[in-house]
């Protein structure tokens, strides 16, 4: 039986928000510090956002602040993108890497996501490393490869000691974005548990269709530290109340040998 760990709940608000809107949520969040208690949160608003948010969350709120991505080089001309030095400037201790939007509309490679995870913890930060097979791969029965294949490619230029840095969020491409699916517990827990045993890693998490609903179940996979929510987190009472729910799971983690 594996030690009791703090449970990881936190989103990911891609491109929305206003600086306005950012501060208010940072505000609600401060006003529901109580929710806090047990569990690691994390936001992880736009670039423009992320001082606003920091500047806005004293001491005593303990919340992550991420980034969505940054440039594995320190500085160039790389018009448009962000060094990681620049983001933990600006307040991030995390950065999201691999996204299967940025894979599929930015053309991101295992490559390039080994890079930036490699940067990302040179510069001090926490990599949170996204990975999920598409309905095709799925539907072959090829999710255990596919996911795996992306972790390790993914993690390939880091030193083992460095492996336990890194957070990893499955989220498969059929249960994300407005017309993803809700993923059932016995669909997700093989994956969940090969990413738990295989790797010694932070923390594995869950995104794709993630609400206040069906997220005390998926909690309950084996295997799972958190959850990473979209959209079903951009208001921040509801924000709040998963929040609430991580710290009621009760979660067991892995044992302390990971």
């Amino acid at each position: 039986m594996g030690r009791t760990r703090m449970t990881w709940i936190g989103t990911s608000w891609k491109m929305n928000k206003t600086l306005a809107e950012a501060r208010a949520f940072a505000d609600g969040l401060v006003a529901a510090r109580s929710a806090l208690d047990g569990v690691r949160a994390f936001v992880i608003p736009p670039h423009t956002a992320i001082a606003a948010v920091r500047e806005r969350l004293p001491a005593d709120v303990p919340v992550l602040i991420g980034a969505q991505n940054a440039h594995w080089e320190p500085a160039g001309a790389y018009t448009g993108e962000v060094s990681m030095s620049m983001i933990a400037d600006a307040g991030a201790t995390l950065v999201e890497i691999g996204h299967s939007e940025r894979r599929q509309h930015f053309g991101e490679t295992d490559d390039t996501v080994a890079l930036k995870v490699e940067a990302a913890v040179a510069a001090g930060l926490t990599p949170l490393l996204c990975v999920g097979e598409p309905a095709g791969v799925r539907a072959a029965g090829g999710e255990i490869d596919w996911v795996a294949g992306q972790v390790s490619r993914g993690l390939s230029r880091l030193a083992a000691h460095d492996l336990r840095r890194v957070v990893v969020a499955y989220e498969p491409v059929w249960a994300i974005g407005d017309l993803g699916r809700e993923a059932q517990p016995d669909e997700i827990a093989p994956v969940m548990e090969m990413l738990s045993t295989r790797f010694r890693l932070a923390a594995v998490l869950y995104g794709g269709s993630v609400n206040r609903r069906n997220a005390a179940e998926l909690l309950g996979v084996p295997g799972t530290d958190g959850l990473f929510v979209g959209r079903a987190a951009w208001d921040v009472a509801e924000f709040v109340e998963l929040l609430r729910i991580g710290a009621r799971a009760r979660h067991t983690g892995r044992p302390d040998a990971r």
